[in-house]
């Protein structure tokens, strides 16, 4: 598989300062914090490189009955033939409109823009206004489908806010389609919420949210929990967490490792537990990334 010097590069300075923060994480003297400064000056000047090369798409009534969108293909996938997973975000209500410029406002398009490494095609639409319509997300999926070398078994999706709304209302609606779902500070309105327990399903929200209270979550919860077989299911619920601090987890790439780890040929579509979103992952969530900003508002 063909891929770039710079990609090369960040690959590797990436694993380096993981594995380095593994290994010294509880025994740090001066020299490991030199040697880590030095590493993560190394991942800071590959970010920025990788900043130069934006290879996303804006698409306009591309498809018939569905969503305006952004499509962001690795640089490498020209030509490499390698199948890669599809990724789809799902955005709040603070993005909603005709604008697609304001899908890259927060989420993986921003998180690529500041060097987060993600090895995946990413659809990212834009919703003039309303619920996330299930039916309309699976066009824009079988569009990509079409045109690219989609991992079928690999299919992603995830959101916050409205976003985390329809992210369940997706995965509930296709569960045999999406291989692991993340929703974070979402609820969602489909009547027939069974699906949810088909598939490896993270769900995070913060008691602390004035915007959409938890409870919206704890009724998924207890609507998974009512069919008998929660075992694919992971609930976070962070306590005094806001509603604007889990944007953070489009930024960490413990996300996208925990998705990616989920296929749908898994035997039993099990889950995978070996992560973990705590407080200090969120305020490391920019930490290995080019640069350090405020953010724009989320939802």
């Amino acid at each position: 598989m063909f891929i770039s010097l710079k990609s090369s590069f960040f690959f590797v300075s990436l694993h380096l300062y993981r594995l380095y923060n593994k290994l010294y994480f509880k025994k740090e003297n001066f020299m490991h914090r030199y040697i880590k400064f030095i590493l993560s000056v190394f991942v800071f000047m590959c970010c920025t490189l990788l900043h130069a090369q934006d290879t996303s798409k804006a698409y306009y009534n591309a498809v018939p009955d569905s969503y305006n969108f952004w499509f962001y293909r690795p640089e490498e996938d020209e030509g490499d033939g390698v199948h890669r997973p599809l990724l789809i975000f799902l955005h709040g209500a603070s993005l909603c409109g005709r604008n697609l410029a304001n899908v890259k406002r927060y989420g993986p398009m921003e998180a690529l823009k500041r060097g987060r490494a993600i090895d995946c095609y990413i659809l990212a639409p834009q919703n003039p206004g309303g619920s996330w319509s299930p039916q309309k997300i699976m066009k824009l999926i079988e569009w990509a489908e079409s045109r690219y070398n989609v991992d079928k078994d690999r299919i992603y999706c995830y959101g916050m806010s409205l976003g985390g709304y329809g992210t369940l209302d997706m995965c509930a609606t296709y569960p045999d389609v999406i291989a692991a779902g993340m929703a974070m500070c979402g609820g969602a309105t489909v009547k027939d919420m069974s699906g949810l327990s088909k598939l490896p399903m993270w769900i995070v929200h913060g008691t602390a949210d004035t915007a959409v209270p938890v409870s919206a979550s704890d009724r998924v919860v207890e609507a998974i929990e009512k069919t008998g077989d929660s075992s694919r299911l992971i609930y976070t619920r962070m306590k005094g967490v806001n509603h604007g601090r889990l944007a953070r987890i489009f930024y960490c790439y413990q996300t996208y490792d925990w998705m990616f780890s989920h296929s749908l040929k898994d035997e039993d579509r099990a889950i995978n537990r070996d992560f973990e979103i705590t407080n200090q992952l969120l305020n490391d969530a920019y930490k290995d990334l080019g640069r350090n900003a405020n953010f724009a508002s989320y939802d």
